[in-house]
């Protein structure tokens, strides 16, 4: 599994790292254009990640946003969002509406800060991404 971490926060950022490098490879971007500039290039590379942890609030562009260009990329090159790579929204933000938004932005799963590894597990076997 080949996972992008965008995360602000240097403790959120190293937690998941550490929970997510025993099933595969993570590369680390701390706001959403990083993200999209990552996701680019992974894709343009062949290389593409199956997995994306994404903060909300974030500088230089926000996770929502993030999210929405990640999917006009995949869109754009043919991939829609259920074969896509799959995206976790991982946000200290527990608003009906914000989790509402995210979801009509397609992310496939929102977890609430601070993460739940078992939880994010689950998500990760239900996406069949570990077994």
């Amino acid at each position: 599994m080949k996972t992008l971490i965008v995360e602000d926060d240097f403790t959120n950022r190293l937690l998941l790292q550490t929970f997510l490098t025993r099933y595969g490879e993570c590369h680390l971007a701390v706001n959403g254009k990083e993200a999209v500039e990552a996701f680019r290039m992974a894709v343009d590379n062949r290389s593409p990640y199956n997995l994306i942890c994404m903060d909300i609030l974030m500088p230089e562009m926000n996770g929502t946003e993030a999210v929405k260009q990640v999917r006009a990329l995949e869109e754009a090159r043919g991939i829609f969002s259920t074969h896509g790579v799959k995206i976790i929204m991982t946000t200290a933000v527990s608003d009906i509406k914000e989790v509402i938004r995210s979801f009509e932005g397609l992310c496939d799963a929102y977890l609430v800060k601070p993460i739940d590894t078992a939880k994010l597990l689950r998500h990760l076997e239900s996406f069949r991404l570990v077994e």
